[in-house]
C-alpha cells in the first residue's frame, strides 16, 4: 500500500471554489495538473471523486485524512457502482502529489495536485474544458475510507470556467 503523508497545509493559489452544504472544494488548473482543497466539518475521511460511469464506477478518486498531524492520501478507482480500491492493488501507480493537510477545530483540510492525464490506463482523463462529473464526500470523525460517508454529493463543473450545472 501507497499511502503519502505532509504533515502542515501549504496555501496554494486557488482559481474557484465552491461550497456545498459545509464541504469546500477549491481548484486551479495549472498546466497538465489539477491543483485541488478539500475542507469539510470532520475530523474523518475527505473524497472527491472524477467522472464516473455509473454511481462510482470507472471513476478516479482520491481520498485521505489527517492523523496525528500527518497527511495519508490515497489514489483509488471506482471498480463498482458502490467500490473503490487503491490503484496499486489494481497495477497501477498512484500519480497524487501532496501538498499538506491539517486538522484543526474539527475542520479536515487536504491539498494535493493530479494530472489531468492519468499516466496509466486506471486513472483516466480529465478534460477542464468540458464538462466534468465530481464527486464529494465525507466521513464523520473516523480516519478509513472503509467506512461509509456522512455526506456525499455529485456536481457537473467546467473545470476552466468555475461554472456549475
Amino acid at each position: 500500500m501507497v499511502l503519502m503523508w505532509c504533515p502542515t497545509v501549504h496555501a496554494m493559489i486557488y482559481d474557484y471554489e465552491i461550497k456545498v452544504q459545509e464541504m469546500e472544494f477549491a481548484w486551479k488548473v495549472d498546466g497538465p495538473e489539477l491543483r485541488i482543497k478539500l475542507t469539510a466539518p470532520t475530523t474523518g475521511w475527505l473524497g472527491i471523486g472524477f467522472n464516473p460511469s455509473k454511481e462510482m464506477k470507472d471513476a478516479k478518486f482520491v481520498l485521505g485524512y489527517v492523523k496525528d498531524g500527518n497527511t495519508i492520501i490515497s489514489d483509488e478507482f471506482g471498480t463498482g457502482e458502490i467500490k473503490h480500491e487503491r490503484v496499486e492493488k489494481l497495477g497501477g501507480k498512484s500519480d497524487i502529489t501532496l501538498v499538506g493537510g491539517e486538522e484543526k477545530g474539527g475542520t479536515t483540510t487536504i491539498e494535493f495536485t493530479i494530472p489531468l492525464a492519468s499516466k496509466d490506463t486506471i486513472g483516466g482523463r480529465i478534460d477542464p474544458t468540458g464538462e466534468t462529473v465530481v464527486l464529494l464526500a465525507y466521513g464523520l470523525n473516523h480516519d478509513t475510507s472503509k467506512l461509509k460517508h456522512k455526506f456525499r454529493t455529485s456536481i457537473n463543473i467546467n473545470l476552466s470556467t468555475g461554472k456549475c450545472n
